[in-house]
């Protein structure tokens, strides 16, 4: 196959539908509403489906990598974001230096896991 991808925008399931809009244009995402029970987020070219369904496996088990230019810069902006604050599960962890590059992470309000890193 040789064709050229434009985009790839994963589904990810929310456990409370409102707060999971909220923290997520909080992220700073736009969102469009595409019907009562999805949305899609946008930011420059990454986009996501965020779906008012929960299956506790799926979410436990749903990370999403986002590559972003200077780790250190992205925490410090997530920090002042507050997002642990504002919403009751969410939990921001530190910047891992590791062989490859470096990440720091952040569980959503369901417990989605996401990854925002830089490579070596």
């Amino acid at each position: 196959m040789n064709h050229k991808i434009k985009s790839i925008r994963p589904f990810i399931g929310s456990k409370d539908f409102e707060i999971s809009r909220s923290f997520y244009r909080d992220l700073g995402f736009e969102e469009t509403v595409l019907d009562a029970k999805m949305s899609v987020f946008k930011t420059n070219e990454i986009a996501f489906y965020l779906q008012d369904a929960y299956v506790k496996d799926w979410i436990d088990n749903t990370m999403i990598f986002i590559e972003v230019d200077d780790v250190e810069l992205y925490y410090k902006e997530l920090q002042a974001l507050n997002l642990p604050e504002k919403y009751e599960s969410v939990k921001l962890t530190p910047i891992h230096y590791l062989d490859w590059g470096s990440e720091c992470f952040l569980h959503d309000p369901s417990g989605v896991l996401w990854h925002f890193g830089k490579f070596k």
